[in-house]
């Protein structure tokens, strides 16, 4: 039987911008090497796997490279894909147990808004010649169980950064955070680079949101953010401190819809 496969864009409403995942709904459960093996021929920054459950679905992600723990807008566009091909009802929640526990979505209006765990980071010693790796001095090092997170001085020194790839996936850790306070319409910018993951820069992380919105709740004496990821695609994630608790939100929209022959 064929294996139906869908694309979206997530945390964008418009095409060919925000994050691409990938989207299978098993209809059989298939194993890991398989799993892998469609991550890979599919080459997005994540393809995630849900397999129905008693009360919602099984849910795992993939990149190119391995599986993750956490993954935010492969989240966001399994929830889409579940509700826009007839899965759930709008008014149902989806719930993803994966290997960061439960994760629920619910539709509000255009936007799909995520309940996942908070993430902090603490402040660490900079791993050895991290400023030139970078290409900038930080002004903050942090880490998390997942990635460092790096504060710079400007906006633009974020959007201007040229890290050394090479270099940066030696540095053992799912991925770098690099952000600061935007200059205007949003509360901060960030961008996201996991060479050692297998994506050298990530267009829009809702994972790395988790461990932001604690960050710029310290900073800013807030909890409530709109924040932008300044990648090339670019997409916009709202970000909510709830407790122990990130509400994430965001829009998403199919680009692609095909059939997987194997």
């Amino acid at each position: 039987m064929a294996q139906r496969i869908v694309q979206v864009d997530a945390f964008t409403d418009k095409s060919f911008s925000g994050n691409p995942a990938a989207v299978c709904v098993l209809v059989a459960p298939r194993d890991n090497e398989w799993m892998q093996n469609v991550a890979r021929e599919m080459n997005l920054s994540e393809t995630a796997f849900l397999l129905p459950e008693s009360d919602g679905y099984r849910l795992r992600w993939f990149t190119p490279a391995l599986e993750v723990e956490l993954c935010g807008h492969a989240t966001l566009a399994s929830a889409h894909v579940l509700w826009q091909e007839g899965y759930l009802k709008p008014q149902e929640q989806a719930r993803f147990y994966t290997l960061s526990g439960l994760l629920t979505a619910n539709l509000k209006g255009e936007w799909i808004e995520l309940n996942f765990p908070l993430e902090p980071a603490v402040p660490v010693v900079s791993p050895p010649d991290f400023a030139t790796i970078l290409g900038a001095t930080p002004l903050f090092i942090g880490q998390n169980r997942m990635d460092y997170i790096v504060e710079l001085e400007s906006e633009e020194a974020v959007r201007l950064l040229k890290p050394d790839m090479p270099a940066l996936a030696r540095i053992e850790t799912r991925g770098v955070i690099v952000t600061a306070r935007a200059s205007k319409n949003y509360d901060f910018v960030s961008r996201f680079f996991a060479p050692a993951s297998g994506v050298n820069e990530d267009p829009v992380t809702g994972s790395a949101h988790c461990c932001l919105a604690p960050y710029w709740q310290a900073k800013l004496s807030k909890s409530e953010f709109i924040a932008y990821q300044a990648s090339a695609r670019g997409g916009v994630v709202q970000a909510i401190v709830d407790g122990d608790r990130t509400r994430l939100l965001g829009k998403a929209i199919t680009v692609l819809r095909g059939e997987l022959d194997c």
